[in-house]
């Protein structure tokens, strides 16, 4: 199964999971009055919103390149995950956050715990189930990093964005299931009220990682060192080529790469001889890595790009500088 397939296996499982649930909670909320579990009601109800809108993200991500969008649709797909990301912060954890207040401005004692507890219970079964797939899927693709780093690393919102999701149901479902056990135990209905406000801040704190993480994908992040170092020692070993200078990429999507390259060509080679070199290089690179989709080749002499590094390290080094002055 590809990376592609696993992830929409992920995001089906989810949604499945969130949308019988969140039916479950709302209705056992409206009739037990709990404030914890409408908050868990709407944190599964934008959870299934969610996933409709990372399937939409991928369909769309797939669509090929066109006169107007020369580079293709990769980056809807970092859009609606971006999107994602607030509304959990937006409805989830704002919703969440002002049920929990209104309940405790005026406190309503749970009037049938025991549907809570089992509803709490059932909807720990599908969320767990949900979690047990996203978590054995994104193990697979993290190999020995830990979970922060690949996060951090991951060029697919997708594969991380259903994770945090199940985590943050998990543990939202065990803080709705102590506000209501303690609510009802020290006949403190407000303590149901902190609860729904501790599941909107754990939302809240999900929805600021999702973000980051989107956001950086969504201005640009370069393919892996490996496949950066990979290309140049495609294109150096290429005998037309007389040093692979450098090569910058960024990721459209998580399987679309657009690579940039700076090469030196033979003295002695045609246009029409480095044009077959480039058309040669564009196939050996495609082949090794199907991920890169467009590749720019740009001839330039060694000396020319060392200096035009240069430049660019004494102009970064000169905003530097300035900065520090503002400070």
């Amino acid at each position: 199964m590809s990376q592609r397939d696993d992830s929409k296996y992920s995001i089906y499982a989810a949604l499945l999971a969130n949308v019988g649930i969140a039916v479950t909670k709302l209705v056992a909320a409206v009739w037990s009055g709990s404030s914890a579990l409408l908050s868990e009601g709407v944190h599964s109800l934008v959870d299934s919103s969610n996933e409709l809108l990372l399937l939409y993200g991928m369909h769309r991500a797939g669509l090929r390149r066109s006169r107007e969008h020369p580079l293709g649709h990769g980056r809807e797909l970092y859009f609606w995950s971006f999107i994602v990301a607030l509304l959990v912060f937006a409805l989830g954890a704002g919703v969440s956050i002002y049920e929990g207040i209104q309940h405790l401005r005026q406190p309503v004692a749970n009037r049938h715990p025991v549907v809570t507890y089992a509803v709490l219970a059932i909807s720990a079964l599908f969320d767990g189930y949900s979690f047990r797939v996203a978590l054995r899927q994104f193990r697979r693709r993290k190999g020995e990093l830990g979970y922060l780093a690949a996060i951090k690393l991951s060029k697919d919102p997708t594969s991380f964005a259903v994770l945090l999701e199940d985590t943050a149901a998990l543990i939202g479902i065990g803080i709705a299931f102590v506000g209501v056990a303690s609510a009802q135990l020290l006949a403190r209905p407000e303590l149901d009220g902190l609860a729904s406000i501790a599941i909107g801040a754990l939302l809240a704190l999900t929805a600021l990682l999702m973000a980051r993480e989107c956001k950086a994908l969504l201005i640009g992040e370069s393919a892996a060192p490996e496949i950066e170092a990979s290309i140049l020692e495609i294109v150096g070993q290429d005998p037309a080529v007389a040093r692979a200078n450098g090569v910058l990429t960024f990721h459209l999507a998580p399987d679309q790469v657009v690579a940039a390259l700076s090469a030196a060509f033979e003295n002695q080679l045609t246009t029409l001889e480095i044009e077959a070199c480039v058309v040669r290089l564009e196939s050996n690179v495609r082949r090794a890595h199907p991920e890169v989709t467009l590749l720019f080749f740009k001839p330039q002499t060694s000396r020319t790009f060392e200096k035009s590094v240069l430049v660019q390290e004494i102009a970064e080094a000169e905003a530097e500088a300035e900065r520090d002055l503002v400070r």
